[in-house]
């Protein structure tokens, strides 16, 4: 017998459910990250010379797009989707909750990122976080799919970190010191609408896109269980405090509701140089 999804996750630290999306679904998220982009869905904050005026400028610019579901009803909607929720509520509990969403665009010739453990970046006072990372576009080895570390999320250990000059990956810090070998790990090729699900505390990194045409575009949320405060900022250290209370509960109810929603992230995106 098989183990079941939960176990697997326990067991490796990732799981995939595939083609969980339709194509239509994939499609209109693509179209709407343009629109995000473009500010046709609300303000959105960027660098100063980094503005995206065309369609052009944010397929072959953006390199990330932060905390889309804030000017998106569309993106909102897929946080809590079934095909998401359902998994959480195994591998999570029946309380799960929002604070992070992400488009990553990474066009031909977009950098990766190094080995890293996204509690390092979001860390949760259980330990509960998980990312849902939707494809959409297929996953390759040629165009920078996810590669894991399977089992590293056992140690419950968040290794140091510093930062790196491998002009293989973006400008964001690389783990280290993990008791594994640098080139470890396995890829994880999925189909266009595939979900990843991933412990915060795995290892996993990708590299650049090689390929000769074409987007490796995924849409990443981060959920953890609503028992527990989140100690976050939502990257910005102003809002540093004992319960980030930017949340979209997703499933089950929220037993710390008496603490309130707050209005914290600003939606922004990152360009990997100045849009023409």
């Amino acid at each position: 017998m098989g183990l079941t999804t939960s176990q697997y996750f326990k067991e490796y630290g990732y799981c995939v459910v595939e083609e969980a999306f339709d194509a239509r679904d994939v499609d209109l998220m693509c179209r709407e990250a343009i629109d995000v982009c473009l500010g046709n869905r609300g303000f959105i904050s960027r660098s100063p010379g980094s503005e995206c005026r065309t369609v052009e400028d944010v397929n072959n610019n953006v390199i990330a797009v932060h905390f889309p579901h804030k000017v998106s009803d569309l993106f909102r909607e897929y946080v809590a989707h079934e095909s998401i929720t359902r998994v959480l509520t195994e591998i999570i509990g029946p309380n799960v909750k929002c604070m992070q969403s992400m488009i990553f665009m990474k066009s031909r010739g977009s950098p990766g990122q190094a080995w890293h453990q996204d509690e390092s970046f979001i860390p949760t006072a259980d330990g509960s976080l998980v990312a849902a990372w939707i494809a959409l576009d297929t996953a390759t080895l040629d165009n920078g799919c996810l590669w894991v570390i399977p089992g590293s999320q056992k140690h419950r250990t968040l290794w140091d970190m510093r930062q790196h000059d491998d002009p293989r990956f973006d400008d964001a810090p690389e783990t280290f010191g993990f008791p594994y070998d640098e080139d470890a790990g396995e890829p994880v090729e999925v189909e266009r609408g595939s979900i990843v699900f991933f412990d915060g505390y795995l290892l996993h990194r990708s590299f650049p896109n090689r390929a000769r045409a074409g987007y490796r575009r995924a849409y990443v949320n981060h959920y953890m269980s609503a028992e527990s405060p989140l100690r976050w900022s939502g990257g910005n250290p102003r809002n540093l405090s004992d319960d980030y209370r930017d949340i979209v509960m997703v499933a089950g109810t929220d037993p710390r509701a008496e603490c309130g929603v707050e209005d914290l992230s600003l939606p922004y995106y990152r360009t990997r140089e100045p849009a023409a």
